[in-house]
């Protein structure tokens, strides 16, 4: 290896390239926090339009990654069998389809499919983008350059929820959702014109939990059961969010005085905020000889800053609360399986992680918006904030695990989280 290394031309073309490569997948995985939100911005409009309640708005919202629970497990096999551009491409050009299907909708259940095409397309985008960004930055900034791509998700939905309800206001929601679509569109095209793999792929290190994409071989019980349990820790923390920016601003306005333009700019705050919190709330919990703590406090305080909006506080101070304290437990929580999965495992092991993660993602939306039907919008505020503690006990349930007697499972220490 060393001696590829050694190979591996330093050229000023060769770092264009990867700033310029990395801009791109910047601006496709933008495009997809941008059309997750669409059905959130779009919820007053859709209830009237499809003759739905909240609960039927939540499931709209979760089918976004719903085809995560199906495809995480034979990750490893799609991303070789169509490579990485091409299963790039066909997940945007997916994303876009499902898109207009939903844009062109007058039904619920055309708009239900819709929401599913692009799941899929979401899907296979999102198991090939980080291999792209670690091809070409293994070598150099690999901590910077997955920072970027990390933060591209709450930039998209912060970036709709201040601009989405202005535009279905001032054109209509479907000229809304069209424009997440082409926003896909615009994203395939820069794909298409702009990337390419790296000279010699094999130079480049795989990203974590990809090493064994060769192999499929599930974790032993003693390790599986503490990998579904941080798998649902990640689950129920990312329902958490969802819950958050898709019925807070419905919460806001019915509450009146607030139109539901002016409650998402508020509520995107929080979202701003975690661009920079979670980069650097996972670095300070890394270097932390504690970070199971530093975690568990800041999703206690994410959970009160949600009870407290409930109880009336300034929704201000309740949403910049909210967007520091996400910021730790992200980089925590998805490291924990690497305490504990042997390499040759490691695929295997991860697809449980991010199937468990999917599940809780996809049906948590559904379920807050059931709760705002049958108790009102505090009753889905207040599913949000439980999301956000829920974690805790789980946390310590995840250390008993792996320290319990017997060595069957050998715990690294603190620093690897």
């Amino acid at each position: 290896m060393s001696k590829h290394r050694a190979a591996l031309p330093d050229t000023g073309a060769g770092t264009h390239r990867r700033w310029l490569i990395l801009v791109v997948l910047f601006v496709a995985r933008t495009a997809m926090g941008f059309q997750y939100q669409t059905i959130g911005s779009a919820a007053p409009y859709l209830i009237r339009a499809f003759q739905i309640d909240f609960a039927g708005i939540g499931t709209l919202i979760g089918l976004y990654h719903v085809a995560g629970v199906f495809l995480s497990l034979p990750s490893g096999l799609i991303v070789r069998w169509l490579g990485d551009k091409l299963e790039c491409a066909i997940g945007l050009a997916l994303m876009a389809l499902g898109g207009i299907i939903v844009a062109c909708s007058h039904g619920y259940g055309t708009a239900f499919a819709g929401r599913l095409v692009s799941s899929v397309g979401v899907i296979l985008f999102n198991l090939v983008i980080t291999k792209m960004t670690a091809d070409w930055f293994a070598r150099r900034e690999i901590v910077l350059a997955m920072a970027v791509i990390l933060s591209t998700w709450p930039f998209g939905i912060a970036l709709g929820l201040f601009s989405q309800p202005w535009i279905a206001a001032l054109f209509g929601w479907r000229a809304m959702t069209g424009l997440a679509a082409g926003a896909c569109v615009l994203s395939l095209l820069l794909i298409g014109l702009c990337y390419q793999s790296p000279g010699d792929e094999a130079l480049a290190e795989p990203p974590p939990g990809a090493e064994a994409n060769h192999r499929q071989a599930l974790p032993a019980w003693p390790v599986l059961v503490p990998v579904v349990v941080a798998g649902t820790m990640w689950g129920m923390f990312n329902a958490g969010v969802v819950a958050y920016f898709s019925f807070v601003p419905v919460l806001l306005a019915e509450r009146g005085g607030m139109t539901m333009a002016n409650a998402g700019a508020l509520v995107s705050l929080a979202l701003w905020i975690g661009m920079l919190s979670i980069p650097l709330g996972g670095y300070v919990a890394q270097r932390s000889r504690r970070p199971g703590a530093i975690t568990a406090v800041f999703c206690l305080i994410a959970a009160l800053s949600l009870a407290m909006l409930v109880a009336g506080v300034p929704p201000m101070f309740a949403c910049i609360a909210l967007g520091l304290a996400i910021g730790p437990p992200p980089g925590v929580i998805t490291a924990l399986p690497t305490r504990i999965l042997p390499a040759a495992e490691r695929a295997g092991g991860f697809g449980i992680f991010y199937t468990l993660h999917y599940l809780f993602q996809s049906t948590g939306p559904a379920i807050a918006g059931w709760l705002h039907d049958a108790a009102g919008g505090n009753a889905a505020v207040l599913f949000s904030a439980a999301m956000f503690a829920i974690p805790v006990p789980l946390l310590l349930v995840f250390e008993v695990l792996v320290r319990r007697p017997a060595g069957t499972v050998a715990p690294r220490p603190a620093a690897s989280h």
